[in-house]
């Protein structure tokens, strides 16, 4: 089904080949910014003007005067000669009565559909995930549900931190400062005490510092008791992160650690030697970009270990032979910005014919503008956030509604307080640095998930009160204001989510179903639908359900569940 936008657009290309005009220039038609100039807008003309040397307003006229637009609406020439459409009642209630039959609202599976490999999140073991893991996590699991939603075959990926030298010291912390009691109370915690303990003793005693490295040394040659050691510390932390996960509600396709990509290390090394992409400097194995920067892509180090640079590598190679991957999406945080530079150049001289990108996202910052942080100067551990968002919100819950079971208040308190976290993520442009505020994102007023999840909850009891359900086949027929208006933004929406993956900004769509549920309150002030007469009623109540099932795939697509009751 063709959006209202590319419906107009089709218009516009008919009357510019109609008057001489057509054109190879993008020409675009848009919703406009302010309702008072009309529910449409180009400005084919003005770029017609400017290639043409001649008066945009002259053009415009001459292409207003071959568009047809009977069966849509209205247009007419405004400003230095933009033009503008106005939707008539009769096509929007056309357009609306196809949309309340389509499960998808009118959102077209792509006719060119990849395979798609999104890898976010990416925690470490033996770490803590914290609060800087939100935005890998949150965005990433968005996109890969609008991806998928579009019609893509998207593959996420947890590539987990799981190898490097810092295990040395958490093997060695484990043999000499483990306390088995706390292992089994808060395992993460304590793998971080006891790296810490032997990183704060081999700083002070070379003799500590030469045991850590011997432990490292003995895990990458397969010795039993530091694999086994090692193994520990991978299922501790895994199922550490699971438990977020799951109150998260993301799940993952696969989560492949860097250590599954260790036995393919040398062999990469040794293609880069063959090949002419990488040469020995200094002892170590390096990659030149000079185009780039000025440091070299260490592929294998001088001590022989490798690093990130060898394992992304070889991930590329795997997702590419094994996925048959034709995008590769990384959500890191901007810091890692010359690192995936160097590794894409670097995958591309390798003849891999693959879209790779770097989806890079800002930080979140306390009250203080820097990076937040608890008391002690950590990094805020993202369990005790999450659980912190739902006490908060089984408390506002609790005032609301204090009739609700009990039951019910423990489903949408987590609903609300894990929705306000995602939602306050989502709904700022990626690359913004923003303050993290329990105040505003929990308030039920504002550009926040419980407003939004209000919205729904709102219109839902409408149809609680039904004595049997609507039907899909009612035929609407719109003419008060408040109705159209929210008809109109119901129509955007297929011109709305493809626009998400351009640039990869999910904060489209949280506008968007912002703005959505601002028009359905205002409806809902001045449209009573229950109490209307038959007819009218019949195609509020159709109006009311196409706005929840969008609203409800929106935030869905977002990674935001909806109660019923709230």
């Amino acid at each position: 089904m063709a959006t209202v936008a590319e419906i107009l657009q089709g218009r516009l290309q008919d009357a510019l080949r109609a008057s001489d005009l057509a054109s190879d220039e993008p020409l675009q038609t848009a919703p406009t910014a302010d309702p008072r100039h009309g529910d449409y807008q180009t400005n084919a003309a003005m770029v017609l003007g400017k290639k043409l040397k001649q008066n945009p307003r002259t053009l415009a006229g001459l292409i207003l005067a071959h568009l047809s637009m009977s069966d849509i609406g209205a247009a007419e020439v405004a400003g230095p000669g933009f033009i503008n459409f106005r939707l008539s009642p009769d096509f929007i209630s056309r357009r609306l009565n196809q949309l309340a039959l389509d499960e998808r609202i009118g959102v077209e599976r792509t006719d060119k559909p990849r395979t798609v490999v999104i890898d976010f999140s990416s925690p470490n073991i033996a770490k803590p995930m914290h609060v800087g893991h939100i935005r890998s996590t949150v965005l990433g699991d968005a996109l890969a549900n609008i991806t998928r939603f579009l019609g893509h075959n998207v593959i996420t990926d947890n590539h987990i931190g799981d190898w490097g030298t810092q295990f040395g010291k958490v093997i060695y912390g484990w043999k000499h400062f483990l306390r088995s009691e706390n292992l089994n109370s808060d395992p993460v915690t304590e793998l971080v005490r006891i790296y810490r303990e032997a990183d704060a003793a081999a700083q002070k005693d070379f003799g500590i510092l030469e045991g850590c490295r011997q432990e490292l040394v003995k895990l990458q040659q397969g010795e039993k008791e530091n694999r086994r050691i090692w193994q520990q510390c991978v299922d501790l932390s895994t199922e550490e992160f699971a438990k977020i996960y799951d109150l998260l509600g993301i799940r993952f396709d696969y989560q492949l650690g860097e250590s599954f990509y260790n036995p393919e290390l040398p062999r990469v090394v040794q293609e880069l030697l063959e090949r002419g992409l990488a040469e020995v400097s200094d002892g170590a194995v390096v990659v030149w970009d000079r185009a780039l920067s000025e440091d070299p892509f260490i592929i294998r180090k001088s001590d022989g270990g490798y690093g990130y640079a060898t394992t992304d590598t070889a991930t590329i190679e795997y997702r590419v032979k094994h996925w048959g991957a034709e995008a590769i999406w990384y959500v890191v945080g901007a810091p890692q910005h010359l690192h995936f530079q160097q590794l894409f150049s670097l995958g591309h001289r390798l003849g891999y014919e693959v879209d790779l990108q770097h989806i890079a996202f800002g930080s979140i910052l306390g009250e203080d503008r820097r990076l937040m942080r608890t008391r002690s100067g950590d990094s805020v551990p993202l369990r005790a956030l999450l659980e912190e968002a739902v006490q908060r919100a089984t408390a506002i819950v609790a005032e609301k509604n204090p009739d609700l079971s009990e039951q019910e208040r423990l489903s949408v308190s987590r609903m609300v307080g894990i929705g306000a976290v995602k939602y306050s993520e989502l709904s700022q442009h990626r690359m913004t640095d923003y303050i993290f505020s329990w105040e505003k994102m929990l308030s039920l007023h504002g550009n926040t998930a419980p407003y939004l999840q209000n919205a729904y909850v709102r219109c839902r009891s409408i149809f609680r009160k039904l004595p049997a359900p609507v039907s899909a086949t009612t035929s609407m027929t719109l003419r008060e204001e408040a109705e159209l208006d929210l008809a109109k933004k119901i129509l955007q929406f297929p011109e709305v989510l493809p626009a998400v993956l351009d640039g990869f900004k999910p904060n489209i769509l949280a506008s968007y179903l912002y703005d959505l549920s601002a028009q359905f309150h205002g409806f809902y002030e001045s449209c009573p639908v229950l109490s209307a007469a038959t007819e009218v009623r019949e195609t509020r109540l159709m109006l009311c359900d196409i706005f929840s099932r969008l609203l409800r795939t929106g935030l869905n697509l977002l990674g935001i569940e909806l109660p019923e009751k709230m």
